[in-house]
């Protein structure tokens, strides 16, 4: 249902504010170059550091200005069951085209406890993108659990951020061809789509859309030469995307390009200024800044 490259939308702020017209151009700017799928209110997006409110803006403003051009599948996930479904209600009522779900962080429920979780949340009627990042919430889905949740209704994939390609191709092997294998690392798109994945839900697809669906294109028609050239080309870029905690290098560097003002908010904290300079060494050789 979700395939190609799809990006995880970073929320720029002025001051302590969103920064609406900025979000805006950045959807406009993502529609442009061909992204498949818009994810605001992620990791990248700074979800965690979002008010109630401002998460349920974040989500009508790229609905709104995204409608009828592209799909949107905002985060809606949270380690309170509760306040999941309070904010998946929400993407459904606002138009969303689905819901990605962190699995809960923090609480380290068992494999039984997490299945529960997105029954629940598979009752509110919404195509669901699973999330399997055991770095950030502490632990991971394992496949046999993530078969069980394929079977829900909505469950129709999952963004797979593990690390682990064994487990993916576990995952892919239990839950079949109607379940979306999304890869959530930009540095194992191509490894994913070899093993059956459809696609990528994208940091560095902030500053250069156009290469990562090109890259996705290229593999999806056979072209796997230009594929493979597209992901090395990409490889240097990616790699910079991590020198620091997602998603300060990916915000510094839309600062340097001028897209958006770089402002974090804490704990996130502004890059050390010797990992700067490495960022600048990067995107000049991309050509992305002079």
């Amino acid at each position: 249902m979700f395939k190609g490259s799809m990006v995880a939308l970073v929320t720029p702020f002025k001051g302590e504010k969103i920064d609406e017209e900025a979000l805006r151009k950045l959807v406009r700017f993502q529609i442009e170059n061909g992204t498949d799928v818009l994810v605001p209110c992620g990791t990248t997006g700074e979800s965690a550091t979002l008010s109630l409110q401002e998460h349920e803006r974040v989500i009508d403003i790229v609905i709104d200005e995204a409608r009828g051009k592209t799909k949107v599948v905002p985060g809606t996930g949270s380690n309170n069951t509760a306040e999941a479904l309070e904010f998946t209600r929400h993407a459904k009522e606002a138009g969303a085209d689905g819901a990605l779900i962190i699995t809960p962080y923090y609480n380290k429920p068992t494999q039984e406890g997490i299945y529960q979780h997105f029954k629940v949340l598979d009752s509110v009627g919404i195509p669901l993108v699973v999330y399997n990042i055991a770095s950030r919430t502490g632990i991971n889905i394992t496949p046999a659990t993530m078969a069980r949740i394929a079977k829900l209704k909505n469950a129709v994939g999952v963004k797979e951020a593990s690390g682990n390609l064994k487990q993916m191709a576990e995952i892919k092997r239990l839950c079949g061809e109607n379940f979306d294998l999304i890869s959530g690392d930009d540095a194992l798109t191509l490894p994913l789509l070899a093993i059956g994945g459809c696609g990528v839900i994208s940091v560095v697809a902030n500053i250069v859309p156009k290469d990562v669906s090109e890259m996705i294109t290229a593999h999806k028609k056979g072209d796997f030469k230009q594929a493979r050239d597209y992901y090395y080309k990409l490889m240097p870029l990616v790699n910079a995307m991590f020198i620091e905690t997602n998603p300060i290098p990916v915000k510094t560097s839309m600062g340097l390009m001028r897209m958006i003002e770089p402002t974090l908010r804490l704990p996130m904290c502004a890059m050390s200024e010797a990992n700067v300079e490495k960022l600048k060494k990067v995107l000049k050789e991309y050509k992305l800044i002079k």
